[in-house]
């Protein structure tokens, strides 16, 4: 090898020395946490879902099946039967379980109590977080205090009066007090939400010559329709759900019971009705629920006030 060639060699880049990763407390913790979070997500996903599975797959297999292998966690499509909700939808009298009248019942409740519940929340609401009046700074505490009174001490005054004046075992009864419970937390939630409307959007709908009732049509009940969504699904799920009351003042006439009551009245009568079929009137209590609240998701989330302010 000639001297210009061991020059070259000598010349030539040489591959840097490798240096030992250093331990950072930063990258410790985004890695520990980039796998905890997804840790978490699916243990979640697995508590939440599981029981709504397992039930629906109780409510889809045969009485022998179960009874003979009820740890069973899938079935095989020829071992599928529908029986079980076909007794839990029939009526009484066709040898099923009348739940198909019992969500009718509920679903007249719900909507009752939902629409007469936005009908004096939304102006009562709105008056709240807007007027000025004497004990305005108060009142919202009194609403929520009235919430959190335990219906419990409520269920013998108003089952004494209800009798006395003939309406007990009626759903107007039932429908009165659903809406007493939940008219006041209704007007606690929306007041918060109309306080964080500007009040500048309004003063600009004034200036044009709206008047007070104008500017709450157009201006702040659709920039507020995300919170009137969520409260009207919360008040549905309450009014839909409830037992005590409906407990009270219907169980009297199997004709008006509600879905909570069907259920509970299943339950209690394990020996003659079958597992399965109670499994399938719990799914189908639980499907109006799912289904309202995907259907409702995108109202929700539009007409956010973001934005709605500029300049």
């Amino acid at each position: 090898m000639t001297t210009l060639e061991h020059k070259a060699a000598d010349a030539s880049p040489r591959p840097a020395p490798r240096t030992a990763r250093r331990f950072t407390r930063d990258g410790f913790e985004n890695r520990f946490f980039g796998i905890s979070r997804w840790v978490v997500i699916v243990a979640l996903l697995i508590a939440t879902i599981f029981p709504f599975y397992y039930m629906g797959l109780l409510s889809i297999r045969g009485l022998g099946d179960v009874l003979g292998n009820p740890g069973a966690l899938w079935v095989a499509l020829g071992d599928l039967s529908f029986e079980a909700y076909s007794r839990a939808l029939l009526p009484v009298v066709g040898g099923g379980e009348g739940f198909l009248g019992f969500m009718g019942n509920s679903a007249v409740l719900a909507i009752g109590t939902v629409l007469l519940t936005l009908a004096v929340s939304i102006p009562g609401s709105y008056a709240v977080s807007r007027l000025r009046f004497f004990g305005r700074r108060h009142i919202s505490a009194l609403f929520l205090a009235v919430y959190l009174f335990p219906s419990i001490l409520l269920a013998v005054p108003l089952f004494v009066f209800f009798t006395r004046v003939g309406l007990r075992g009626s759903l107007i009864a039932v429908l009165l007090v659903y809406v007493s419970q939940t008219v006041a937390v209704s007007i606690y939630m929306l007041r918060n939400y109309f306080t964080t409307i500007p009040v500048s959007l309004e003063e600009a709908a004034a200036l044009d010559g709206c008047s007070r009732l104008g500017t709450m049509w157009r201006i702040s009940l659709p920039l507020a329709m995300p919170a009137i969504v969520a409260n009207g699904l919360f008040v549905f799920m309450v009014a839909w759900n409830e037992f005590l009351f409906a407990l009270l003042f219907l169980v009297d006439d199997r004709n008006r019971w509600t879905v909570s009551l069907g259920l509970s009245q299943l339950s209690g009568n394990s020996i003659e009705v079958p597992t399965t079929v109670l499994m399938a009137a719990s799914v189908i209590t639980t499907i109006p629920i799912i289904l309202i609240f995907f259907g409702s998701e995108r109202l929700l989330t539009d007409g956010l006030t973001g934005g709605a302010e500029k300049g």
